[in-house]
């Protein structure tokens, strides 16, 4: 997507105007549908098989400002309208195709990359500190820059003259009372996701298959329609039990299979020269060594399917129960929560405690909470009980200094005057999704420097509705693993959707702490982050230290973050210098 972008408003832009939607422009190589009649105009704009008729059909829904009716083809795309007198942009629901806006005195620019609005948009080290100690869901409608906003995901945003930008609701969801009453729907919409891409992609298509249900669904549905070349990773810490699941998906489907054999050489947090920065922090610049190892065999595809957020919209957390005890259903919340602690040999007294207290905490609470505990001093990080919480302060909380924890101490008290969900799935649920689709648009640039063009079925807007339709507590299963994945497409293997078990990559960012870890400490202690005071790079330096002995495997996701963090802002740094010689 990093050649794919629009512009509106008053931001600056040189790509080819939509027609009837003046002041809008399009990058030339992105994929474009338009429509107009007298001063109403539509343009959908990226992956989307939707047609100029299917278009003129919802014309008279831009005329009654119904903006959510105009997101529900399949595909991954952008949305431009206009009634001849406001502008109405979005992205899709899960933040894949973002839109962000600055407002200005002669008006609002918004545009799909931060870089479009400013020509060096300046990093919000404090906001960045705050995303590394609380999670980044509690700003959904902030960017990584100052100055600069986002349109959160499962958000529109409305121009009229002489008003403020205003940000409208679209996601829609539409609840049903149980699991069988919503999977036939999310199957037909999953399998429409997958097959329309396959279909039109005009030859073989290239797939992830880890062995995981998720892209094991993705490859059974593709290869029924087309033909799929699947890719797996595997090194010496990966599951040999994925790795079995892979073959035999593989074979079921008669799919073309190559199977990457990684080293020393492809373990996480080498960063090799050569590789784009992004617009933003994200996860996968630590795992490019291994990409480029597994997905060479596809390089130049149509397309490329992928299981990301099949996590997401399949299962749900134990915020379920959460929301039980919020609606007053404590005996039922109790109950389960038990029969789940007790077939995992955990003890239920501790998880259901911290369930409780989330309930009773609510969400704000809980972010105040979280901050005086932050404006007391420093945070010693302590063990998890599992439990759901709205805000938890792990490792990364005991990294900041004391500049840092005021920082984030206020923002944090900020969060909890805006408005969220207070119901707790249904927060966990949009929080999750979005925090998937930025991981997914934060890797845009490195597929494109591997000449991959991934797609995310499990985060089509209309598969997104029809799973967050069902409720998260039957998505839970007690016993079955993704339950909905099972009744929706009662057509996959039995002894695929009976796995219960699910790999990792924990070992494999053990080995990559230690075998990196002389650059990694001065990566951090150079990091902006660290030379503003935010973080005590000792404290992290000591962190990193026992991870990479495998002495504390706790910290390890917040390392990651805060790695990919420090190379991120150091990048945007040397370039800008760059730039300016």
């Amino acid at each position: 997507m990093e050649r794919e972008w629009l512009t509106g408003g008053t931001a600056a832009g040189d790509g080819i105007e939509i027609e009837g939607l003046g002041g809008v422009r399009r990058a030339p190589a992105v994929r474009v549908c338009a429509v107009c009649e007298g001063p109403v105009a539509l343009a959908v704009v990226g992956d989307c098989p939707v047609t100029e008729q299917e278009l003129r059909g919802v014309l008279p829904a831009v005329r009654a400002g119904r903006w959510a009716e105009l997101t529900r083809w399949p595909g991954s795309y952008w949305v431009v309208a206009s009634d001849g007198r406001q502008h109405f942009v979005c992205g899709d629901l899960a933040g894949i195709r973002a839109v962000y806006y600055a407002p200005h005195e002669e008006g609002t620019a918004w545009a799909t990359t931060p870089g479009l609005l400013e020509r060096s948009p300046i990093p919000d080290l404090s906001l960045l500190a705050a995303r590394l100690t609380a999670g980044e869901h509690h700003w959904p409608h902030r960017s990584p820059y100052e100055r600069i906003r986002q349109v959160p995901g499962g958000y529109g945003l409305l121009l009229a003259p002489g008003a403020p930008p205003r940000l409208v609701d679209i996601r829609q969801v539409e609840p049903v009372a149980e699991l069988r009453e919503g999977a036939e729907r999310f199957g037909l919409a999953f399998t429409n996701a997958v097959q329309h891409r396959v279909r039109s992609a005009g030859g073989a298509v290239g797939a992830d298959l880890s062995g995981g249900l998720n892209s094991s669904a993705a490859v059974v549905l593709a290869a029924g329609v087309g033909n799929v070349h699947a890719v797996t990773y595997t090194d010496g810490y990966t599951s040999g039990e994925d790795m079995a699941f892979a073959a035999r998906v593989a074979e079921h489907t008669a799919t073309r299979h190559t199977v990457a054999t990684g080293s020393d050489e492809q373990l996480p947090f080498g960063f090799p020269p050569g590789r784009p920065t992004g617009a933003e922090p994200v996860l996968g610049a630590a795992m490019y060594a291994m990409d480029t190892a597994y997905l060479h065999p596809v390089r130049g595809l149509p397309l490329h399917l992928t299981g990301h957020g099949g996590d997401i919209v399949l299962d749900a957390s134990s915020s379920c129960w959460v929301s039980l005890l919020q609606d007053g259903r404590r005996r039922e919340a109790h109950r389960q929560v038990v029969a789940f602690a007790r077939l995992r040999n955990t003890a239920p007294g501790p998880y259901w405690k911290s369930l409780k207290q989330a309930a009773d905490l609510g969400r704000a609470g809980a972010l105040e909470r979280a901050a005086d505990a932050l404006e007391r001093g420093p945070i010693v990080p302590e063990p998890t009980v599992g439990g759901w919480s709205w805000c938890r302060l792990g490792a990364g909380a005991s990294w900041l200094m004391a500049e840092g924890r005021h920082e984030v101490a206020a923002l944090l008290r900020q969060a909890a005057r805006d408005r969220q969900p207070e119901n707790a799935d249904e927060f966990d649920q949009w929080a999750a999704l979005r925090y998937i689709g930025a991981s997914a648009r934060g890797w845009a640039p490195y597929a494109e420097t591997l000449d991959i063009r991934p797609v995310y079925p499990y985060l089509d807007n209309e598969v997104v509705r029809a799973a967050f339709a069902v409720p998260a507590l039957a998505r839970r299963g007690l016993v079955t693993y993704k339950p909905l994945l099972r009744a929706a497409l009662p057509g996959l293997p039995d002894w695929l959707t009976s796995r219960r078990s699910k790999g990792s990559f924990t070992a494999q960012r053990i080995a990559g702490l230690a075998r990196h870890q002389g650059p990694l400490d001065e990566l951090i202690t150079s990091s902006p982050l660290a030379v503003d005071g935010l973080i005590d790079p000792g404290e992290v330096r000591a962190s990193l230290a026992q991870a990479a002995r495998g002495q504390s495997a706790t910290v390890i996701a917040d390392l990651h973050q805060l790695i990919v963090t420090c190379w991120w802002l150091t990048g945007r740094t040397a370039r800008q210098e760059v730039t300016a010689c």
